[in-house]
């Protein structure tokens, strides 16, 4: 979750000055926008009318079934995890060359990769089996998918550009030529890609039911297979990380960089989506992958040339206080947020929740909570990382 990838509670981070506060910052602001379900802000919307209230419902929730919508847009909210996702990516040349320098051997750092993989996806599991009778072995929680392609990541950590561009390349082609693997004509070719008909989908009707379950699993929108894919999604966020590390390469010069990438990418995405392959986040579609990490190379570039160039960071510190932190907002919004919302509407003045602002209110408080709590952590250097 950050760079400083270490797998003890209480630990002190390096100085400001040898991280890349812009990332802490990139990586705030995803938490907070997460935790936060977006401040409650699509709900309040929903109760509205007009074009500016339907905007504001469209940004805060996930599109049914296809991402993308004229040539560049796209929700906010379907931007959530795949930000997530490459932001691991990001931090990944900072943490292992900290752990080389550290003197750790390959397979040292190898056996810690694969150790962060297997606890994150059975993290996820355990998050998704919350309220359930028994184990709900289903592996579409982003802490899954993340663990699922984070060992195969590790391999091209350190590798030349070349490599990983040739090895993304293969992973999205090779998954893309997966989806068409479905026995249907010619005539039907979108079916490869709708709700409930594609491969993915097929597959873990298949792959989930060879867990113990109560009753048959029987369909998901998401999918277990979305994890290779994603590994994609994280490799641009390593190959942003090794850009930005490189010392020898000027900051201007990896800004130009960073949004050369990110607008290949969108343009290559959104072609895509229009012709042979449909923007679907869903599914984690190649085309998806492309489109949605040009979004987030952008972020990330627009946060370093805030940041990092300008020095324009006296604001950012409540967005790195969550960003040291992000698997403990993570897990407070998962694992307590009803606790915390009853408890509020406990003992605050009913007129707190009163007329349509409640869901704003509600979101808001939280929130406060959350990152009080992270600061707390982060005034004692407390920081919870696998």
């Amino acid at each position: 979750m950050a760079e400083d990838e270490t797998t003890s509670v209480a630990t002190t981070p390096p100085p400001v000055t040898e991280r890349l506060l812009s990332l802490d910052v990139y990586r705030g602001m995803v938490m907070l926008l997460l935790a936060s379900s977006g401040f409650g802000i699509a709900k309040y919307a929903a109760r509205l009318e007009g074009p500016f209230a339907e905007w504001l419902v469209f940004q805060g929730t996930h599109p049914d079934w296809n991402s993308q919508f004229s040539l560049f847009g796209l929700a906010l909210w379907d931007l959530i995890q795949p930000a997530f996702m490459f932001i691991v990516g990001v931090s990944m040349p900072f943490s292992y060359e900290k752990r080389a320098k550290l003197g750790e051997s390959y397979l040292s750092r190898m056996r810690h990769a694969w150790t962060r993989a297997i606890l994150l996806t059975l993290l996820g599991v355990f998050l998704q089996s919350l309220r359930q009778d028994q184990t709900n072995w289903l592996f579409t929680n982003v802490l899954s998918q993340i663990g699922l392609g984070y060992g195969f990541l590790f391999f091209f950590v350190g590798k030349s550009s070349r490599t990983q561009f040739i090895g993304g390349g293969i992973i999205l082609a090779g998954y893309y030529i997966l989806m068409l693997l479905l026995p249907r004509g010619l005539e039907e070719w979108r079916m490869h890609f709708e709700n409930g008909s594609s491969f993915p989908q097929q597959f873990d009707n298949w792959f989930l039911n060879l867990f113990p379950r109560e009753k048959p699993f029987t369909g998901h929108v998401y999918s277990t297979l979305n994890f290779v894919p994603s590994i994609v999604t994280m490799l641009m966020g390593l190959m942003s990380g090794q850009v930005l590390k490189n010392n020898t390469i000027p900051a201007k010069e990896k800004l130009k960089r960073l949004y050369l990438t990110a607008g290949i990418l969108l343009l290559t995405g959104a072609i895509l989506g229009l012709t042979i392959c449909p923007v679907v986040k869903k599914l984690w579609t190649p085309s998806w992958v492309l489109y949605s990490g040009g979004w987030a190379i952008a972020i990330l570039a627009l946060c370093y040339w805030i940041i990092d160039i300008r020095k324009w960071n006296r604001w950012a510190i409540p967005f790195v206080v969550v960003g040291l932190n992000p698997l403990t907002m993570y897990l407070l919004g998962m694992l307590s947020r009803g606790w915390f919302l009853e408890n509020f509407r406990r003992h605050l003045p009913e007129s707190f929740f009163a007329g349509p602002t409640r869901p704003i209110v509600e979101a808001t408080l939280l929130v406060i909570t959350f990152w009080l709590i992270t600061w707390w952590m982060y005034r004692r250097k407390i920081f919870l990382r696998l």
